[in-house]
């Protein structure tokens, strides 16, 4: 599993802060504690709190790459401020994200291209969010066919078929399992799947347990990433065991440090 931490967002009010009084040390300390406990990346994100993005997300990708080499997920839903964290970011990079909209695909999946970064689609488009495995697998295929008509490498793209809170989608969390299942045969080769597994406990009560519960159920749907709390101890050790149990991973006594070490 491809573990994307999500801690670096404003959305957090120690990183609005950081923002805020441009403090990299708040920062720098949130990537490596991540990094720590198992991410592979990091997402960064100005979030709403942020007046000027173009000028934040850089910000956060010039102090992150100080301290580490780790591939940045950059998280926006405005493509000239995506643009200018590629032009500061000196590690890999991972696009976060276009919709299934021909608009924003005829956008970021160039912008992919050129700075070498890899692209994660999300299956929405202008109609909303997709009610069914059907639908998201239809967006699916609009992304697929813009990225193979654009040349742009199906093994760098991630699909996510948009994890949803169960506590007021409890209906398509089956759908969405399915769908992550089904992406992985809509092509050859077949694109990466990736979700945003805090959406999934949104609102909920019981956070930790079903961020757990789903993840080990996207696991074994063929999930390949997600975007979580890489601090999140249980959280990881469930990842670990379910990774176990799949055959993915060697089994010893201590398996859960041995993974950790690796």
């Amino acid at each position: 599993m491809f573990i994307i931490g999500e801690l670096i967002n404003g959305m957090y009010s120690n990183i609005a802060f950081a923002l805020k009084e441009r403090d990299k040390k708040i920062v720098q300390t949130c990537a490596l504690e991540q990094i720590s406990n198992g991410a592979d990346a990091l997402d960064l994100s100005c979030g709403p709190a942020s007046k000027n993005p173009l000028i934040d997300l850089p910000w956060l990708v010039e102090a992150v790459q100080e301290v580490t080499d780790k591939p940045l997920c950059l998280d926006s839903g405005k493509p000239k401020v995506i643009e200018e964290g590629l032009k500061a970011a000196k590690n890999k990079t991972i696009i976060n994200s276009t919709t299934a909209d021909i608009e924003k695909l005829e956008i970021l999946i160039p912008l992919a291209k050129k700075y070498q970064s890899k692209l994660i689609g999300i299956t929405i488009d202008t109609r909303g969010i997709p009610q069914n495995k059907d639908q998201r697998l239809e967006l699916a295929a609009v992304i697929l066919t813009h990225a193979g008509e654009n040349d742009f490498p199906i093994q760098d793209l991630y699909l996510d078929p948009i994890a949803m809170p169960v506590n007021v989608a409890q209906s398509q969390m089956q759908d969405i399992l399915g769908a992550i299942h089904e992406f992985k045969m809509i092509s050859d080769p077949s694109p990466k799947t990736v979700i945003g597994l805090s959406n999934v406990s949104q609102g909920a009560k019981l956070r930790s347990l079903i961020n757990r519960t789903f993840l080990t159920m996207a696991v074994a749907s063929g999930l390949d990433s997600a975007i979580l709390d890489p601090n999140d101890k249980e959280l990881l050790d469930t990842l670990i065991t379910a990774e176990l149990i799949l055959n993915k991973n060697i089994y010893c006594d201590s398996y859960l440090e041995a993974y950790r070490k690796k």
